[in-house]
Order: C-alpha cells, then structure tokens, then sequence
C-alpha cells in the first residue's frame, strides 16, 4: 500500500501561517480604514496617537510624552510642533522647574478627537458589525490575552 502524502501547504493550513496571514490581511484593512478616516482631519497616525496620550493622561512634559508613545524626544518636540502649528496642542512653561515646557491639548484639539472617535466608531462598527455579539466578545478576549 503506498504511504498517503500530504499535499504541498496542507501542514501550513492546519497551522499558524494562513491565522497570522488572515490576521495581518484584517491589520491592513484597518490600517487602510483608519488613514481614510483621518484624512479630513489631515491627521497622521502618530499626531492621533499624541492628541489621545495627551487627552488621556492630561498635560504632561515633551520627556512624559515621548516615554508614553515610545519615541525619541526629538521625534516627540516634531509631533508637537506640528500639532502647535495647528492649534491642536499648545505649550506652556512648568511652573515646578522653569526649563521644562508642559504640553496640553487645546479646545480644537480636544473637538477633533471626538469627532475622530465617532468616524472610528463608524469605521469598527463596518468591520466588526458582521461579527455576532458572542464573537465580538471572543475576540477582544483573544486580542487582551495575546496583547499581555
């Protein structure tokens, strides 16, 4: 009796590869969605993340804030500056050491995230809609545990 081989890629479809493929496959798409969504802003994925960290955890120091995104503090004084130029974020001297400068969202800058929120809420809502409740749950459980 001759032995039964496997097909070519038969082993890689039981496997990680076509999850971790279906997975980065999704990843795009959002990240394709999200960089739509933000053009009406003229916001970039990075001034996004700053406004959010900044909204989040209050007025903080450029240092604070390049530690939060995991960035140089060059590349934090760079996201700033172009966030100021809009009116987005503004500076403003640390009243507990005179050489430190705190930064804060603004108004605007505070308005524009929470019409981003809601066009990311629309956005989601697009992707995941076609999910049940049950497996909207499954996965934020598997997306926690694999985040950890």
């Amino acid at each position: 009796m001759a032995e039964e081989r496997e097909k070519p890629g038969a082993r890689e479809s039981a496997g990680d590869e076509p999850l971790s493929e279906a997975f980065w496959a999704v990843a795009r798409r959002l990240r394709e969605m999200s960089q739509e969504t933000l053009a009406p802003w003229d916001i970039s994925p990075s001034h996004l993340r700053a406004l959010r960290v900044l909204k989040r955890y209050g007025t903080m120091r450029l240092s604070e804030l390049s530690d939060h995104l995991h960035i140089a503090p060059r590349s934090a004084t760079e996201v700033v500056d172009a966030l100021e130029s809009r009116g987005l974020v503004q500076r403003r001297p640390d009243p507990a050491d005179r050489r430190a400068t705190l930064v804060e969202v603004t108004g605007d800058g505070a308005a524009i995230l929470a019409a981003i929120r809601a066009a990311r809420g629309t956005e989601a809502e697009r992707v995941f809609g076609r999910l049940s409740a049950a497996d909207r749950a499954d996965l934020a459980r598997i997306l926690r545990v694999l985040q950890d």
